[in-house]
C-alpha cells in the first residue's frame, strides 16, 4: 500500500464529508442524509430487497423500512415484484424520486459555488479531473471493496 496515497485518500473523504454537511446546511433543507444516500444507492444499483438497501446505505433492515416508507408515502420510490421470489418485492427508484435527487444533487453545487468562484479555470479543470478519476476508479474497482 502506498503510504502517501492513504493519507491523501483519508483526507480526501474527510474534507468531502465536511464539504456535503456544508452544502446541506447551506440550502436550508431537512431532509435526512439517510434519504438522499437511498435515493443515490437505487440511482447507482438498481432495485433491490429492503435488506440489500440497508446494507448499501448502512442503516439497520428496522431504520431502512422507515425510509422506504417515508419515500413511498412521497412517490419517490415504487415497488417491483421479485422475479426470483414471487412473496418479495424490490425497491426501485421511481421518476419523481429521481427528479428530487437530482434537484437535491444542483442545489448542493450552487450552494458551494460561492466558495469556489474565485477558482481560475485550471483549478476547475483540476476539480473535473478529480471527479472523473474518482467514479472511474469506484466504477472499476469499488464492488470490490464493498464485497
Amino acid at each position: 500500500m502506498n503510504s502517501e496515497l492513504s493519507t491523501i485518500l483519508g483526507d480526501l473523504v474527510s474534507v468531502t464529508h465536511r464539504l456535503t454537511r456544508l452544502a446541506a446546511q447551506a440550502t436550508g433543507d431537512s431532509t435526512s442524509p439517510a434519504t438522499w444516500r437511498t435515493l443515490s444507492v437505487l440511482t447507482s444499483f438498481g432495485p433491490m430487497r429492503l435488506g440489500e438497501l440497508a446494507k448499501h446505505s448502512r442503516v439497520s433492515q428496522p431504520t431502512m423500512t422507515k425510509i422506504v416508507a417515508n419515500l413511498n408515502e412521497v412517490e419517490w420510490i415504487k415497488r417491483i415484484a421479485d422475479s426470483t421470489d414471487a412473496r418479495a418485492w424490490q425497491i426501485a427508484i421511481a421518476p419523481k424520486g429521481q427528479r428530487a435527487l437530482a434537484d437535491w444533487r444542483d442545489r448542493l453545487g450552487e450552494a458551494l459555488e460561492p466558495l469556489f468562484d474565485e477558482l481560475d479555470p485550471d483549478d476547475v479543470a483540476v476539480l473535473q479531473r478529480t471527479v472523473d478519476l474518482l467514479e472511474c476508479s469506484i466504477a472499476v474497482r469499488g464492488e470490490v471493496i464493498a464485497a
